[in-house]
């Protein structure tokens, strides 16, 4: 707890200690969220307020939208700030906040791709049950789960990292404050400690992962009985969200499922998953849908 540590503030280091390099840092992430901001809000009002985008497959893009939003301002204004700051100090209070905000949003989303995976596969293989099964107080009831589970595995890790002494020294190599970071900066043995993050953050990292790669798999197993023009669609679009899937999980599952130690490459490694997949998620999954262009040429 705080009034155990003699730390009450952390610096970051950053991406970058290089002048010139910060500068593009600065440039480059500000153009990331600056993207990632106004294509999910323009999706967000889009899909709020267009009657012809009712479906399951929206509503779970509309809360996608939110989760990619938030998630990526939980990290991103503080690495563009920092960037220009001689500086670059975050309370003790900030930092928690912080980890509970990127693991609130973060295990969002990732049930959110799950719950959309799911929809895709009653779709495409039982498309006659599929108004019966995926009905709105069914798709409400999913997405209030997906809220409970994103709060309780957050809180719970907020839990675990705020019994961490910090006795000192407080330099945080990183551009946010995370997991991994502050294991290493507590003074007292975090084995037990970091095996019980893994198995929380690990595990929903893993077994989404896993769930969502099944579901595809079936979904293109089950092509084969279409025509070859909804194969070459369904394809298209599969393929499309595999590689959104592969750059999200794959650094997450790299971060939350080893021991406490750090690399060198984590940090470039954590930009793929916090500010990279929310810039791409709106261009993969929505942007490409001629029915949400559509939507948007009719709102505005």
């Amino acid at each position: 707890m705080q009034q155990n540590n003699n730390v009450t503030e952390f610096i970051l280091l950053g991406l970058t200690q290089d002048p010139m390099r910060q500068k593009m840092v600065f440039i480059i992430f500000l153009i990331f969220y600056t993207g990632t901001v106004v294509w999910n809000l323009l999706i967000i009002v889009t899909l709020k307020f267009s009657r012809s985008l009712g479906s399951p497959m929206y509503f779970f893009l509309f809360y996608l939208s939110i989760a990619d939003t938030c998630f990526s301002t939980s990290t991103a204004p503080r690495l563009i700030v920092d960037a220009l700051s001689a500086k670059k100090v975050i309370s003790y209070n900030e930092c928690m906040t912080q980890v509970f905000a990127m693991h609130l949003f973060g295990s969002m989303e990732i049930f959110v791709l799950v719950l959309m995976a799911v929809d895709r596969y009653v779709a495409i293989c039982k498309p006659l049950r599929y108004p019966t099964i995926m009905r709105p107080e069914v798709c409400f009831i999913l997405m209030i789960l997906a809220w409970i589970g994103s709060f309780i595995h957050s809180t719970t890790q907020n839990a675990l990292v705020s019994k961490l002494p910090f006795c000192g020294p407080n330099l945080i190599d990183h551009y946010c404050c995370d997991l991994q970071p502050l294991l290493n900066l507590a003074c007292m043995d975090t084995y037990v400690i970091n095996l019980l993050l893994v198995s929380n953050s690990g595990a929903i990292c893993s077994s989404g992962f896993l769930l969502l790669m099944i579901s595809y798999m079936v979904i293109l197993y089950s092509l084969r009985n279409h025509s070859e023009e909804g194969r070459k669609k369904a394809l298209s679009t599969c393929t499309s969200h595999i590689i959104i899937v592969v750059l999200f999980f794959g650094p997450c599952i790299f971060i939350y499922t080893r021991p406490p130690t750090t690399f060198p490459m984590d940090k470039m490694v954590a930009v793929f998953y916090t500010i990279g997949t929310p810039f791409l998620n709106p261009l993969i999954y929505t942007l490409r849908n001629a029915e949400v262009k559509n939507a948007m040429r009719k709102l505005w």
